[in-house]
Order: C-alpha cells, then structure tokens, then sequence
C-alpha cells in the first residue's frame, strides 16, 4: 500500500522585550501576579518529568556546546498529533510524553486549561496561543480528529491546495503574523505527498522585574569547557534575588513581568561541569530545589548570549524516551484518516537571544508523518563565566516551557 506523507509543523515564538523605558532606569516594581488555579493540575508533574528527561535525553544526544529546546512547544506538538492516534501507537505517544497515566481527553482537558491561564496570567506580558491545521484539497480528514482540535486547541482549519505555489505563502505567512515576524519561514517546500500540516504558534513579550543597566556591562572572560577563553558582554547587578546551592552548582531565579514567569539559572560549583548538573536534574531534584529557593542579595554576573539550534528529535532523542513505534510502517494513525501514516520526521529549530532588558525565545517543532505502503547575611557572588544551565517557567504552577545549556558565546 502506498504511503501518503502528512506533515504536522509546530512553530512557537517567545518574545521578552523591554518595554518603552531607558535601560538605565529602574524598572516599576509591579503586584505579583495570582496563583493559576489549573484544571488537572497534578498533571504538570509529568509535564516537567517529560521536559527534564527530554532536556537530558537531548543533552546526551547532542555535541554542540549550546543546547536550547521548548519542551511546551514539543509537548504540544505531540499531543495534538496523539488525537490521530491509536493502540500501542498512542501508548507509546504517551508514554515519551510521561502521560501515561492520563486518558486522551484528560490529556486535552488539561492542555486547553494550560493554554488559557498562560495568556491570562501576566497583564504585563503578551502571549499568544495559537494552533492551525492545513490539508490537502481532496484528502479525507476524519472529522472527530479536527473537532477535538477545534475544541481543545481552538484550531483554526483550511483546506488548501497544496500544488500552488500561495500555499507555501499562506502556512509561513500564518505563523509569521501568529509570532510578530520572529519565525517567517516555517516549511521551504510542500513535498507532493504532504497532505497536513498541523501548527501550533505561541508569542511572549515580557520584560526582567529587574532589568540590567547597559552602563554597567563590561567585557569579560568566559571559560568554555574546550577551547580557548573568549571575551564576552557581561551584563552586570547588585540584587535581591532567590538563590540556593548546594555540593553541585548554585540556583538562581530571575523573575520577568508581575512574578509570573521566571528564568532559572544553574552555574556549576568549581569543579563541576553542566554534565554533572544534567546527570542529577530529575523531578524529586528540581521540585526540591524550587523549594529551596531563599531570598538573597546577590553580585550577579551574566552574559549577553544567543544561540540557534536544531534537533531531528526522531533520530535518537524521542526513540530514546520510548517513542519508536509510532517511526514505523507499523504505526497506526488511524484517527486522522482512513489512510495508514506512520511520522517519518520530528524537527526541531530553536533561538534564543538574552540581553540587559530581557530573554527573546523561539521555537519550531515539526512533526512529518507519512503513511506505509535561610542564608548569609553578606551578598553572594553568581558569577556566571562558564558554561551553565537555565529554564523559563511559570512560577505558580512550576510548569517549564524552555531548557537550555549555554557552552560557548560568539
């Protein structure tokens, strides 16, 4: 029998600007935000048990110096795919997404919920949330599978002629508008037997709660774990900040907005290297150390950085989660269509630029399917001139929507 490709693309942008205020001034402090109250709320256990597995699974997978991936934006990738899904083929979905646990429409219950408190949470930060489907003029979508996307993704869907050439044009244009122009270009080309694309677009705009003086950043050395030293930006405060530490590295939480979302950074103790902090994060060390987290006055030392990155996460990296079958000619797509898929490629393109008033983050996760046939009271030194670890979460719920290692910086 022959195979028909259906290619379901992921694209989400995150955006933390300054707003339009003088580097150089401080920031106004704003009211914390409320608590989000989600609906499923333990599920963000595994949510953050699959982000850190999929953060080491990667890491041990790659041997670039700088590691940056969205586990939200996969996570939602595969979960719209896992509508089409049946058998030991949705088993083993929801089993690399740590969801095992769940039925399909918990699993879609809780997404919707997510979705909806993350744009409402931070007045002061933008976000946008948005998911499409495309397919192919004359190919037979099963309708519950576009519904359920309607209802739990709020998806838009079209159908589209896929041989002319504004199909290209209106998929990328979509996406573009959907992440203010930071990711333009999602697919270069619409092979002949694509039939679907399936997009999910997010878009954050925020800034640090206590932003960097441009002034005060000066040239640094930073130590690479191979190589030789380079001299980077270092953007420079005196702060109050959350901060532990133990035998392994030092925690630091840098809050954005109204307190909603933070960046967690994690250097490394002399002698450790990231390796080291990799091998230990799983969900008992990471709620731990959330808990951990005093208040401090800290000398915080941090690079200007900015990195893309690139992932086949259908190589080793998923396949390494227990994510195989659905690869095969033996997967069972039979939700979406009556015509037997299997996903032949899962990609996954990231940006991320942090500098004095903020962090701005993207991320594209494309998912191609095709059918077979208490502390010191003196201020403690972060010093942040070698290779470290960091995540963007929202603080209330825990939830963990990117995680990266910064090894080197241009």
């Amino acid at each position: 029998m022959k195979k028909t490709m259906i290619l379901f693309t992921l694209c989400m942008s995150g955006t933390i600007l300054c707003a339009c205020q003088s580097a150089d001034e401080p920031t106004p402090k704003l009211p914390d935000a409320q608590p989000i109250e989600l609906r499923l709320a333990e599920k963000v256990e595994t949510d953050n048990m699959f982000a850190l597995d999929l953060f080491k699974t990667t890491y041990t997978n790659t041997s670039d110096a700088n590691l940056f991936i969205s586990p939200l934006s996969i996570s939602m990738a595969l979960s719209m795919t896992l509508n089409g899904a049946a058998g030991a083929t949705a088993e083993e979905m929801q089993m690399a997404l740590r969801a095992g646990g769940y039925s399909l429409e918990q699993i879609n219950e809780y997404n919707q919920s997510l979705r909806e408190a993350l744009i409402a949470v931070d007045p002061s930060t933008q976000i946008a949330i948005a998911n499409s489907i495309w397919y192919r003029n004359g190919f037979t979508v099963k309708n519950a599978f576009l519904d359920i996307n309607r209802k739990r993704y709020d998806a838009e869907v079209s159908a589209l002629n896929f041989d002319s050439p504004d199909a290209l044009k209106t998929i990328n244009g979509w996406c573009a508008k959907q992440t203010q122009d930071k990711i333009k270009t999602i697919i270069d080309y619409i092979p002949d037997d694509a039939v679907m694309y399936l997009i999910n677009a997010v878009y954050f705009k925020g800034i640090w709660q206590s932003e960097f003086k441009k002034s005060d950043t000066r040239k640094e050395d930073f130590h690479p774990d191979t190589g030789a030293r380079t001299s980077v930006d270092m953007m420079r405060q005196t702060q109050t900040f959350n901060y532990t530490s133990d035998e392994t590295a030092a925690w630091i939480e840098l809050p954005y907005g109204n307190n909603a979302f933070s960046m967690i950074v994690i250097l490394p103790n002399e002698g450790k290297t990231t390796a080291d902090v990799a091998g230990l994060l799983d969900n008992d060390t990471w709620n731990l150390k959330m808990t951990q987290l005093f208040s401090q006055e800290i000398i915080l030392h941090l690079p200007r950085f900015k990195t893309e990155c690139e992932y086949k996460l259908q190589e080793t990296i998923l396949p390494g989660m227990g994510m195989k079958l659905p690869f095969s000619d033996k997967a069972d797509f039979g939700g979406i269509s009556d015509q037997s898929t299997y996903i032949s490629r899962v990609i996954h393109k990231t940006f991320v630029d942090v500098n004095e008033q903020g962090t701005e983050a993207a991320a594209v996760t494309a998912v191609e399917t095709g059918v077979t046939s208490v502390g010191p009271s003196q201020p403690v030194s972060f010093i942040a001139d070698k290779p470290f670890l960091f995540a963007i979460r929202e603080k209330s719920t825990g939830v963990i929507l990117f995680m990266g290692k910064i090894g080197a910086i241009q």
